[in-house]
């Protein structure tokens, strides 16, 4: 009970001000249809631009960007059809800790514009009027400092001045090619039993798949056995001070991870040569896309390839649905006080509760 109240106290007086997503005053965003009407066959496009309106130079997230060719790596976009949300149908990565190379400068007063394509990672078949705004959060999303120091800025969160509408016509289409980001079009790949590969992945990579597999299934055994029992520092420094619900939520969570690697079909893809770890199509269980990180990570301890496949995993609509709200251990931990509600969601705080490293009761 006195672990419990010095927990309550130390966040009132030290991460307090990250319990709310606090937007950022001096970045203004706009997004605009290219098209306020367009058939459900066609592509559908946003230009999206960020304006700096101080007199100093902002470092933004370049995950949470579009690419220079207007391609996303995250859901950005908040998009609603006659009042129903959309899910986002890209992938989910993990990735390490952010570094200043990962953020994009934008100076003083300087605006950068995207043109977007959206149909590719949502969905607009359905005719109807669709709202599109932008909104993103995330604790590491800006950083104030000049690039090398490291400073972040207690904002973390940057969302469009107003939404734009399109208005999408139905029409009879025909059937259109495979789509890569709404749909597995790689075809069967090799493997045995409950376990496939695609992208190419070669004997060793299998074999060490296969034990990154293992790995994952210990881990998440050791996860199921703890939730049946009581709560001690080790779901405290994860998911924050001790509530039933929440307790009973994260435990649902690992049930359903447990079931996905001990009962459903699982695809491992080796295609992936980005410098992260690993993604998925949260709408696609239970295929994980492996990246660089990935092959140089440990079998077990922290950022592992066995708490990768956790991590993954816990991403699927169909398992936990868990988003990426900050990485790293020390970002995880500072959820895990500030905002133990978010900290359930929080894909990195799955994997390093079933890692365990250090090890904690």
């Amino acid at each position: 009970m006195k672990t419990k109240i010095l927990l309550l106290v130390l966040a009132t007086l030290f991460f307090s001000p990250f319990s709310l997503a606090k937007q950022h005053p001096g970045i203004e965003v706009k997004v605009q249809s290219v098209k306020g009407s367009i058939n459900n066959d066609e592509d559908i496009y946003v230009k999206v631009s960020y304006k700096n309106n101080t007199n100093e130079q902002i470092n933004l997230l370049k995950w949470y960007l579009p690419d220079s060719a207007g391609n996303l790596e995250e859901g950005i976009f908040k998009i609603s059809r006659d009042g129903e949300m959309l899910n986002y149908l890209g992938r989910h990565y993990k990735r390490p800790a952010p570094t200043n190379a990962d953020y994009l400068t934008l100076n003083a007063h300087q605006k950068i514009s995207y043109q977007v394509e959206l149909s590719g990672v949502y969905d607009f078949s359905q005719q109807g009027h669709y709202q599109i705004e932008m909104e993103v959060e995330n604790m590491a999303l800006f950083s104030t400092s000049k690039p090398g120091k490291n400073n972040q800025s207690k904002a973390f969160s940057m969302k469009s001045k107003s939404a734009t509408d399109i208005y999408v016509t139905k029409v009879r289409a025909s059937k259109k090619p495979c789509n890569p980001r709404k749909e597995d079009c790689s075809g069967g790949g090799g493997g045995t039993g409950d376990v496939s590969f695609t992208g190419a992945c070669s004997n060793s990579e299998q074999n060490t798949l296969l034990s990154a597999l293992d790995a994952a299934k210990t881990m998440t055994n050791s996860s199921v056995s703890y939730l049946n029992g009581s709560a001690g520092s080790r779901y405290t420094t994860w998911f924050g001070i001790y509530s039933s619900t929440r307790w009973n939520k994260v435990a649902s969570n690992f049930d359903s991870i447990k079931d996905a690697f001990d009962n459903k079909p699982k695809t491992f893809d080796c295609s992936c040569n980005q410098s992260y770890y690993a993604y998925v199509y949260p709408t696609q269980p239970y295929k994980i896309y492996l990246c660089r990180a990935f092959w140089n990570a440990s079998l077990t301890g922290t950022d592992s390839k066995g708490g990768t496949l956790v991590h993954e995993m816990s991403h699927f609509n169909a398992t936990a649905g868990t988003d990426d709200v900050v990485y790293g251990q020390t970002g995880a931990k500072n959820l895990a006080i500030s905002d133990p509600n978010r900290a359930i969601t929080n894909a990195d705080s799955h994997e390093y509760f079933a890692e365990n490293t250090p090890n904690l009761n």
